[in-house]
C-alpha cells in the first residue's frame, strides 16, 4: 500500500542497513572491527570477547556505551577503529537517489556511528549531497539510540516540530521513542515485515521503492 506522508516536511534517516541494504555486510565489516577491538583492549579469546560484546550492546545501546560504563574507554579511539572498513560493497544508488530527490523539505541522519563514517557512506552511495545534518554518536554525548534524551537532544539539533517528522529504522526499538514524540515512523529492512508494534506505523523490506511510491505533500 502507499504510505500517506503529506504531512511531512522532515524526513530522518538512520543510516546502516537502513540507507543501503543489509545485504551490503557493511555492518557485518564493522562488527567484526568490534570484535577484533574487544579482544585487543580486553585480552579476551575471540569468543568471549564477542560474547562480551554483545552484551554490551544489549544492556547498552551500543558496544561502544558498555566500553564507556564499564572501562572508561575514551570514546574516538573505539570509534576510529571499528570503522576503519572497506566500503566495496556499496555503490551509487540512482533509485535510492530518485527517491530521496523527490521528498519536499529537509533530509537529515540520525545513527548511532560517528559522523566521519556516516559521510563516508553518504558520499559511496551518491547522496550525500541530499542531506542537510547529521546527528551522530558524538553529537548525542555517547548516548545511543533508543534512549529518550538522545531523541530529545536530537529534535532540539535539528529544530524539528515532531508531528511533522518521519523517522527509518531497521531497528524496531529504535522507532518507539520516535513514535512517543509525535513522529511517524517507517521500520525498514529484512525484518520490517515481521513487525506487529503498534509504534511502527510503515514497513517496507526496502527504502527507495518506498520513498518512491509515497504519497507528499505539494511542493
Amino acid at each position: 500500500m502507499t504510505a500517506d506522508l503529506r504531512h511531512v516536511d522532515s524526513w530522518i534517516f538512520d543510516l546502516d542497513d537502513t540507507l543501503y541494504p543489509r545485504e551490503s555486510e557493511v555492518m557485518a565489516l564493522v562488527s567484526d572491527r568490534m570484535t577484533e577491538f574487544m579482544v585487543q583492549f580486553t585480552g579476551l579469546p575471540r569468543d568471549e570477547a564477542w560474547t562480551l560484546q554483545k552484551k554490551y550492546f544489549h544492556e547498552h545501546g551500543t558496544t561502544l556505551a558498555g566500553l564507556m560504563a564499564h572501562h572508561g574507554l575514551p570514546p574516538e579511539e573505539f570509534l576510529t577503529f571499528v570503522h576503519d572498513i572497506s566500503l566495496d560493497g556499496l555503490s551509487a544508488d540512482a533509485e535510492l537517489r530518485q527517491g530521496l530527490e523527490r521528498l519536499p523539505g529537509r533530509r537529515l541522519v540520525f545513527t548511532n556511528g560517528s559522523g566521519d563514517h556516516a559521510e563516508r557512506v553518504l558520499a559511496k552511495l551518491g547522496v550525500a549531497d541530499l542531506f542537510e545534518d547529521i546527528f551522530h554518536i558524538a553529537s548525542a554525548d555517547y548516548l545511543p539510540k533508543p534512549a529518550v534524551s538522545t531523541f530529545d537532544k536530537m529534535a532540539k539539533a535539528f529544530g524539528l516540530n515532531p508531528k511533522s517528522a518521519v523517522f527509518f529504522e531497521d531497528s524496531e526499538r529504535n522507532l518507539e521513542p520516535a513514535a512517543a514524540m509525535g513522529m511517524t515512523t517507517v521500520m525498514v529492512g529484512q525484518h520490517a515485515l515481521d513487525s506487529t508494534a503498534d509504534f511502527v506505523h510503515h514497513r517496507t523490506s526496502r527504502l527507495p521503492p518506498f520513498l518512491i511510491g509515497a504519497r507528499l505533500q505539494e511542493s
